[in-house]
């Protein structure tokens, strides 16, 4: 079979001679290898650049040089192996052939390559570019063969063709899946590519001169052999080799190049992601800073930021502005009881009620916890209280939270602007304060600020300071002591210790002019503890005197039953001053039990177990049961002086004092009477079987040195069975 001058087949002419002193030069065949690796090399650099292009112009381009590469290092091999193989005849080449020969390769690259810049690659993809870049090789081998001119015949035997098209094809193959491979930038995989290039440029290779292998070259009987010329060969081939090396070097650089820009460009890209997911966190970020989460209100950073930029217009156009402060009354009830879920839903119910009050251009804002602001321009304080009621009209509407439907009602303090204050910190302030006043008057109220809100906050704020610095220095506080009489025996048994304060300016101050600025500051825990060191010490003194067995009764705040250390402070005090707990008695009012009835139990019984005795204050004037009092450690009640005070002329009290007296009995505690003034309730008292008495009939409360000469007239008063009645106006 004859194919452009080319015989395929296994039998030779019987007239010809066959050409058996051909070999190859093992230089040129050394650089037609290396060209054959560099083009592999240059090839999956290529194809990698058509998988990442970007736009379909570029990743055109890229294939043509790519195909370009490929197809002309292999066409430069296959010449430079040629270049390498000597004949003892000339060898020339046909030039429209040999082109033909670049054609065909290269023109199967470009198909290749096309087919292996697609995003996602198939089986099938692989094969067919395999097989079109294999007969491509082929068709240039063989081609390029045809173009070889000379006296000899060249035969090509069938079986060895047929493998070197099996290589082409099997090579080409492999050449597909290592782009594939390559094809996503990796360090390690680059490095990678070194040695598939060379093993690509083996196979090629071996393509090649597996077709040499095939050739058989015949000249006629008495044809004229010449001498192998080897150097121009070189030249040849070593010129060809350094052309195209240069080309594939070129390519390189260029696919070097664009990769780093694009590398540049992915990076820029990520940045400019990064800048914009920034920007999105950012305003996230502001939303977050700026907006409650659970009511979608502004709030306090933002309520803050638009009331400034809102009082700099009414300060510039002469406007009024009204400062509303909000707060839920008895919110705490429904945390404690419903539980944290059931007030959030509250929360968020009252910010849509009070928004629907609103009119659009007012603001609201939640602050924290269960207190909103409101923002409005006003022209007056009618204008203000009228939206102030229909707030708290809307907030009337029953609710209904965890299965349960009741009704809330909110307390609300407003300041104007400019009467109340011309900043955004004097407006705020003022309109707590006057929220502070609405609460304090009932709740379910509203109030305006005057300036005698601020008198009484600032004469507060200073009462503070120097109640705080009359603690620190132990300078103006002293205790005074009032007696209380045993009726069976007639004898002083025991003083209820009370609180005084010399203050410099104001002179001597009552329990209730400074317990209530210690309890709302927060440092009442160390006013009681003060007390309770100053009784025992006087303790130790009276038993120094001669009274080892009188006992003291101090006050408790209703604030420090909720603190579990209470107990081991007030047993840590008795051990400092050597005082046997029986000797000191704690006071505790009737609400201050009942606020937290499950706490006070448990610090009184730890109480009763030191030692102490437990009294119930101002029994009577709080809402206690019996229910209550049965469960709790107590030993003594003390009847509040509003019932003794009108007896005996009232009938009422006197049924009431009788009751109190006969369940405190009933439950095994001891009576005592506070305010006992006249004769008349002592024997009033006496006759219905009250233990103990308290007030101004025994006498006044005063300080220890007088408190003990009163002790010792009591002892010679009890000695000549004369009941010690003398009021001392000290």
């Amino acid at each position: 079979m004859d194919w452009l001058g080319l015989r395929f087949g296994n039998e030779l002419p019987a007239d010809g001679q066959v050409l058996l002193a051909c070999s190859h030069n093992t230089w040129l065949v050394l650089l037609a290898f290396l060209v054959a690796s560099a083009a592999g090399y240059c090839a999956f650099d290529m194809a990698e650049r058509v998988a990442n292009a970007q736009q379909p112009e570029n990743r055109r381009r890229w294939s043509w040089l790519g195909a370009g590469c490929l197809g002309g290092g292999i066409w430069a091999m296959h010449f430079i192996a040629m270049l390498a193989f000597e004949a003892p005849v000339s060898i020339q080449y046909d030039i429209p052939t040999t082109a033909l020969s670049l054609l065909l390769v290269t023109s199967a690259c470009l198909v290749g390559m096309h087919i292996l810049g697609r995003p996602r690659i198939t089986t099938s993809q692989h094969l067919s570019a395999a097989l079109v870049i294999g007969l491509g090789i082929t068709a240039m081998h063989y081609t390029g063969m045809a173009a070889v001119r000379s006296p000899a015949t060249l035969h090509y035997q069938p079986t060895l063709v047929a493998l070197s098209v099996a290589i082409a094809i099997g090579a080409s193959l492999a050449a597909t899946l290592l782009s594939a491979f390559f094809r996503n930038p990796d360090e390690g995989r680059h490095l990678l590519k070194i040695p598939a290039s060379l093993a690509m440029g083996m196979a090629i290779f071996s393509m090649h001169f597996t077709g040499m292998q095939a050739l058989q070259m015949t000249v006629p009987v008495g044809t004229a052999l010449i001498p192998t010329a080897t150097d121009n060969a070189q030249g040849l081939g070593l010129g060809l080799a350094v052309i195209a090396g240069m080309v594939l070097l070129f390519s390189l650089g260029v696919a070097w190049t664009d990769k780093k820009l694009q590398s540049k460009e992915i990076d820029l890209q990520r940045v400019n992601g990064l800048l914009r997911e920034l920007e999105q966190v950012k305003v996230a970020l502001q939303n977050v800073a700026h907006v409650d989460p659970l009511t979608s209100l502004p709030n306090r950073r933002a309520f803050n930021e638009f009331f400034a930029e809102k009082l700099e217009q009414h300060a510039r156009h002469q406007h009024s502005l009204a400062v509303m402060f909000l707060d839920i009354d008895h919110f705490k009830r429904v945390n404690d009881n419903l539980g944290h879920d059931a007030g959030d839903q509250l929360l968020r119910e009252v910010s849509e009620r009070v928004r629907a009050a609103l009119r659009r251009e007012d603001m609201l804002a939640r602050l924290g916890g269960d207190e909103f602001c409101v923002l409005a321009s006003l022209e007056n304080l009618a204008e203000a209280k009228a939206l102030a009621q229909r707030i708290m009209e809307q907030m009337k509407a029953p609710i209904t939270l965890a299965g349960r439907t009741f009704s809330m009602t909110t307390s609300i303090g407003i300041s104007l602007y400019p009467d109340d204050g011309e900043t955004c910190e004097e407006l705020l302030k003022h309109a707590d304060l006057a929220l502070y006043q609405a609460k304090s008057s009932g709740r379910n109220n509203l109030h305006f600020f005057s300036r005698h809100l601020k008198n009484k906050a600032t004469f507060e704020l200073q009462l503070e300071e120097e109640l705080h610095l009359a603690l620190s220095r132990d300078n103006g506080l002293f205790l005074t002591y009032q007696p209380i009489l045993d009726l069976r025996n007639g004898q002083v048994v025991k003083l209820e210790a009370l609180v005084r304060w010399q203050h410099p300016q104001l002179g001597l101050l009552p329990p209730d002019r400074f317990i209530g600025v210690a309890e709302a500051n927060g440092f009442i825990a160390e006013l009681d503890a003060w007390v309770l060191r100053r009784a025992c010490q006087d303790l130790a003194i009276l038993a120094g005197e001669g009274f080892p067995d009188l006992r003291v009764a101090v006050n408790c705040s209703a604030l420090n039953l909720c603190r579990d250390d209470l107990v081991d402070e007030v047993k840590h005090t008795l051990q400092a001053h050597d005082i046997h707990p029986r000797r000191l008695e704690l006071e505790v009012t009737e609400n201050a039990l009942m606020s937290n009835v499950n706490q006070a139990l448990y610090l009184l019984e730890c109480m009763r177990s030191l030692g102490l005795c437990i009294s119930i204050d101002d029994f009577g004037t709080g809402y206690s049961s019996l229910a209550y009092l049965k469960r709790l450690p107590l030993d003594t009640l003390k009847i509040d002086r509003s019932f003794i005070m009108d007896l005996p002329g009232s009938h009422a009290d006197m049924e009431i004092v009788q009751a109190i007296i006969g369940m405190a009995h009933t439950l095994h505690l001891q009576v005592v009477a506070e305010g006992v003034e006249s004769r008349e309730q002592l024997d009033f008292l006496k006759s219905h079987g009250c233990d103990f008495i308290q007030g101004y009939l025994i006498s006044r409360p005063q300080r220890l040195d007088g408190i003990t000469d009163f002790l010792r007239q009591q002892q010679g008063s009890v000695a000549s069975n004369v009941l010690p009645l003398r009021p001392n106006p000290t």
